[in-house]
């Protein structure tokens, strides 16, 4: 599958209004590049109006679409070695598939690893010596395995257990490899375990024993140095994530200390001297250098906004994908200048945000707000609530907040408790009577909203995606006289369906969250449950979601949908054939009109 990003479609944009360019303008994700052969690059493009993955030979400068399916592509490796592109090859985006190669300069795709039946994938290594994989897979039958795979070998397994784990990498001379693991049962608190390719135990890191809290590790990466064990690793033991450098062998930990407020991700500099610095607190973002033997941070000169990828080059260069809310994303090098700029339309910028912060039941919310340039309250409002639901919104470019602003609507989004970047009590807060505790920072602003004379409390729009669209549909139930209509995007709405039909990660996530299964804890999913409260619903609900979608299954939604319809309530319901949302430009671009006409349609009636 080949074609040139100069190949991609340039849709007449004559009378085509911001909002809707802004989904079609060709946008590139922070390009990947190979371990030993760093001019050769992989990226994801949305040049054609699907995102694919693109390779890019910086030698020659040739760009060629890597990948051509219906529903997109993003998931993809690099090689160390330069030579193979692997992607993930799943159905309709129902997330289950195998691997598939091809050669970086083109050629016809190949399973990668043939003796691995389908499933979720759970992380995947690759070797220097190009023919060896560390693959993970997760299954509702088997829980997770992991295998190591070589060329022409049977793949072997090396890793099962019930309970969530994934593939953290693989050493620099492929003699260890590291898992993240939830034994323990706690699947939003990661141990770390490293491994000799045969399955044999190496050591053990584990910050939930010994004591009440519930800490956490990720993998960050094998120090990229010959015969070198250090593994930097994420950490949460002062309250937020922060790196340390374990020596896997010694069991040596270094404790960087860097004293930064938010929450904090490394890489390492190629040549192992120095880590990159992502530094994100209060949904902004700046990098940083930091020297392992003189222990100094060096700023890394950014605009102001949000960093949202970043990696040093073997030149020293840093290379790294910024927007703000009003300015688009551009990959941009500390050597100077736009490191890759699509062909196409240009993206049209939006409004900056403004930071809110209001005293909530459980501390400070914070909350961004959009209006239209020179607007005055009090407006319509959209109460736009992010995934995850650890994640937080920020202060970077956002196609489906602007739409709302193009159309007269002030947007607020709110990092309510169980975001991340603003400590690990806040995120973990979300564990206490889980949706019903988000909700009530989200009450906390809209009662500011109103009263600051920002927004027209009779048109007022609730919206999300995901745990986002979650938050939708509870938020209509239990506080039904707050909102005027309710658009909610993949959501979960019938908990305890939703939990026997979900994939099986998401399924430990339920049960950290909630305490246990629906049948050991059905109190708790009744409360949290959107279907619990479907009778007290008042405004007009907009429901939108994937037939295929194995993290917010459609049977759920459908019964939300039924009891709606049995007592007559006011609703619409858009089903696409799709995963947890599109890849495809002209989907998306349908869907925000349909959510754009349903509101206009509600607040004027």
């Amino acid at each position: 599958m080949t074609g040139a990003m100069s190949e991609s479609r340039t849709p007449d944009t004559s009378g085509m209004p911001d909002w809707e360019k802004r989904f079609r303008a060709p946008r590139v994700s922070l390009p990947d590049w190979a371990e030993d052969a760093p001019h050769r690059s992989l990226f994801v493009s949305n040049a054609t109006g699907t995102y694919e993955l693109y390779a890019w030979d910086r030698a020659t400068g040739e760009q060629r679409q890597a990948t051509a399916r219906p529903n997109g592509t993003t998931s993809g490796v690099l090689s160390p070695d330069g030579a193979w592109i692997w992607w993930f090859d799943d159905k309709d985006g129902d997330e289950f598939g195998v691997w598939r190669r091809q050669p970086f300069t083109g050629g016809a795709d190949e399973p990668a690893v043939p003796g691995l039946a389908p499933s979720y994938p759970a992380g995947l290594a690759l070797a220097r010596d190009g023919r060896t994989a560390v693959v993970g897979r997760s299954t509702d039958e088997d829980g997770t395995t992991i295998h190591l795979a070589r060329a022409g070998e049977e793949p072997v397994e090396i890793y099962r257990h019930r309970e969530s784990a994934g593939v953290g990498d693989i050493s620099h001379d492929g003699s260890l490899l590291v898992i993240e693991h939830t034994e323990h049962g706690d699947a939003m608190h990661a141990a770390l375990r490293v491994l000799r390719p045969d399955g044999t135990p190496v050591a053990e890191l584990d910050d939930t024993k010994g004591g009440t809290e519930e800490l956490g590790l990720e993998v960050l990466g094998f120090a990229p140095v010959e015969g070198d064990n250090r593994l930097l690793v994420g950490h949460q033991r002062r309250g937020r994530w922060e790196p340390l450098v374990w020596d896997v062998v010694s069991g040596e930990e270094t404790d960087l200390a860097l004293e930064l407020p938010g929450d904090v991700a490394a890489e390492w500099y190629p040549d192992g001297s120095g880590l990159l610095i992502v530094h994100s607190f209060e949904a902004r973002s700046e990098l940083f250098r930091y020297d392992l033997a003189s222990r100094e941070l060096t700023c890394v000169p950014t605009p102001p906004g949000s960093v949202s990828g970043a990696t040093a080059r073997p030149d020293g260069s840093v290379e790294y994908l910024w927007s703000s809310a009003a300015e688009p994303p551009a990959v941009r090098s500390t050597s100077g200048g736009v490191v890759l700029d699509p062909p196409g339309m240009a993206c049209p910028p939006s409004v900056p945000v403004e930071d809110v912060w209001v005293e909530g039941p459980g501390g400070r919310v914070h909350a961004l707000v959009q209006k239209p340039a020179g607007a005055t309250g009090p407006l319509p409002t959209v109460f736009d609530l992010h995934g995850g639901p650890t994640w937080h919104d920020s202060d970077s470019f956002a196609a489906g907040p602007a739409a709302w602003v193009d159309h007269g609507y002030a947007v607020i989004r709110v990092n309510y408790r169980g975001s991340t970047g603003y400590g690990r009590a806040w995120t973990d807060a979300l564990k206490h009577r889980v949706g019903l505790i988000e909700l009530e920072d989200v009450a906390a602003v809209r009662d500011w909203a109103v009263s600051s004379g920002l927004a027209d409390p009779a048109r007022l729009v609730l919206t999300g995606a995901s745990w986002g669209g979650y938050l939708t549909l509870l938020g209509l139930g239990t506080q039904p006289d707050a909102w005027a209509v309710g658009i909610a995007v993949v959501p979960v709405a019938d908990y305890v369906t939703a939990y026997h039909d979900e994939m099986e990660a998401l399924k430990a996530m339920d049960r950290t969250l909630l305490g246990g299964t629906p049948e050991e804890v059905p109190e708790r999913f009744e409360a949290s449950s959107p279907l619990t409260y479907v009778d007290r619903v008042k405004a007009p609900v907009y429901i939108s979601a994937g037939v295929n979608d194995p993290r917010c299954p459609i049977r759920q939604i459908d019964n939300y949908v039924k009891r709606l319809e049995s007592r007559g309530a006011t609703h619409e319901v858009y089903r696409y054939d799709a995963g947890h949302g599109s890849l495809v430009a002209d989907e998306r671009i349908k869907q925000v009109s349909l959510e754009l006409d349903f509101a206009k349609r509600h607040l004027s009636a």
